[in-house]
């Protein structure tokens, strides 16, 4: 039982990680329509960025927010330079965000080289928490990260469904014309959308890099992790990307304890049956 509660947790962990990244991504990919495959190298050079200023100032917080922030300026520029002007190209769209994914891939590779890095985190992060009713301990940054990722998932829930900037977005992905002709700057609207995508993207990062670590080929994994979970949950659902990074990470974690031979096959299992049974996704909304 002792192996059950860890392996839970770590997958408790795995998933909050997941939905951290995926958010961001269910954000432009679900409700914009942009196929923004360099979605991973944002949360990468988030996470460098953040143990940088880290790094040099001692400031957890500071790190988190430096490389949400950054990691937003950049996605507004991807936006706004490359995959603005292709908005309703797919095909263009996708081909460019891996060239610029490719791109800074490299870029990060120069700067910070191919060392991987971990997070230093404050005080009351670091150790174990005894978790009396499991009778277990368990890395208290991991708990910390669950509770990130829940208050995340529903500010973000609460702005898309509650707030007029909200409806705006929503608005914009359905007809996209009529809220031009109702006076609205829909481009710019788009741009906050992808900052906002890139911002939750940076801040996942400096998270991973903190209870995890950071490395040259860590945006692919995130990358691919945040495509399976919005596949699976639904495009442009926040609850649904809550619930495809639960079960994803659960799957991940349950594979590796009690069927290791198999436990790279199990998620893209999901996948097929979820894409079989509901294509789009457990809490998407089926295209008109």
């Amino acid at each position: 039982m002792t192996l059950f509660f860890v392996v839970t947790l770590n997958g408790l962990t795995l998933a909050a990680l997941y939905f951290l990244a995926a958010s961001g991504f269910s954000l432009i990919f679900g409700l914009m329509r942009t196929v923004n495959m360099a979605h991973g190298a944002l949360l990468l050079f988030g996470g460098y960025v953040g143990w940088s200023v880290v790094d040099a100032t001692g400031l957890w917080a500071l790190g988190v927010m430096a490389g949400g922030l950054a990691a937003a300026l950049a996605g507004a520029l991807v936006q706004i330079g490359v995959l603005g002007r292709m908005q309703g190209d797919e095909l263009r769209q996708t081909l460019a965000s891996i060239a610029i994914s490719i791109i800074l891939a490299d870029l990060m590779l120069w700067i910070w080289g191919g060392t991987t890095y971990q997070v230093r985190t404050p005080s009351w992060l670091t150790g174990g928490t005894r978790i009396e009713v499991l009778g277990i301990g368990y890395a208290t940054v991991r708990l910390y990260l669950m509770v990130f990722a829940l208050s995340v998932g529903v500010g973000l829930w609460l702005f898309i469904q509650k707030t007029r900037i909200g409806a705006v977005i929503r608005a914009g992905v359905d007809d996209q014309d009529m809220l031009r002709a109702l006076g609205y700057p829909i481009n710019r609207i788009f741009v906050l959308v992808f900052a906002m995508g890139g911002m939750l993207a940076g801040m996942a990062g400096v998270i991973a890099g903190s209870a995890l670590s950071i490395a040259p080929g860590t945006d692919l994994q995130f990358l691919l992790s945040s495509l399976v979970v919005v596949i699976v949950g639904g495009m442009g659902s926040v609850g649904g990307a809550a619930l495809g990074a639960l079960l994803i990470g659960l799957a991940e974690q349950y594979g590796l304890a009690y069927a290791p031979t198999y436990a790279a096959v199990v998620t893209f299992v999901i996948m097929v049956f979820v894409l079989a049974v509901r294509p789009q996704g457990l809490l998407g909304r089926a295209e008109a």
